[in-house]
C-alpha cells in the first residue's frame, strides 16, 4: 500500500467568494427588534427604577437625564449596529454544502460539507411561526450542539432544505 499526499492546487478549488448568498428573511429583523425593543424598555425602566431606590433624591433627579441619556445612545447605537450585522446574515445551498455568512466587525462564513452532516433539525418559536419564519439547525459528529444554525428563513425554505438535505445524507438523493 501506497501512501500519497499530493497537494491540492488552491486555485482549482471553488470559490466561495464567487457564490451568489441569500439574504435571509427581512420579517427576521422584525423578530430581532422586538426582542431588543423589550431589552431597551428594560434598560430605561431600571433607570427609572433608581430614581426611587437612591434615598438622596436631588442627586438622582440630575444624574438621571445623564443615565437616561447614555442608555438611549446606547440604544441607538446598539440599533445601528444590529441593522448593519443583520444585512450580513446570508446562506446558500450547493450540492456538496451549505454556506451560511454573517457578522458585521468578525465576518465569517461557515460552510458544512453535507458529507459531514448527521441530522438536519427544523425549528419555529411562537413569534417565528407568526412571521412565518424557521430555524434550521444542522448537526455534525463529534461536536455537543449545532455546528450551523440559520436563523430567519421562510418556513417552506426551511422544510425544502431540511428535507433536500436529509435525501442526501440518507443516501436517497
Amino acid at each position: 500500500m501506497n501512501f500519497t499526499n499530493l497537494q491540492i492546487q488552491t486555485e482549482n478549488l471553488p470559490k466561495v467568494e464567487g457564490l451568489v448568498l441569500k439574504p435571509i428573511s427581512k420579517s427576521y429583523f422584525k423578530i430581532i427588534m422586538l426582542n431588543k425593543l423589550a431589552i431597551y424598555a428594560g434598560l430605561i425602566g431600571l433607570v427609572f427604577g433608581l430614581k426611587y431606590v437612591i434615598e438622596k433624591k436631588e442627586e438622582v433627579q440630575l444624574n438621571l437625564y445623564y443615565m437616561l441619556s447614555a442608555v438611549v445612545v446606547f440604544c441607538i447605537f446598539n440599533f445601528i449596529v444590529s441593522l448593519l450585522a443583520f444585512k450580513k446574515r446570508k446562506y446558500a445551498m450547493r450540492e456538496h454544502d451549505v454556506v451560511y455568512a454573517k457578522g458585521l466587525i468578525v465576518h465569517s462564513i461557515t460552510t458544512v460539507p453535507i458529507s459531514r452532516i448527521q441530522h438536519v433539525e427544523e425549528s419555529r418559536s411562537w413569534l417565528a411561526r407568526y412571521f412565518g419564519l424557521s430555524t434550521l439547525k444542522i448537526f455534525t459528529a463529534g461536536e455537543a450542539g449545532s455546528d450551523l444554525s440559520i436563523k430567519g428563513l421562510p418556513h417552506l425554505e426551511a422544510k425544502q432544505m431540511k428535507e433536500i438535505i436529509s435525501d442526501k445524507v440518507n443516501g436517497n438523493n
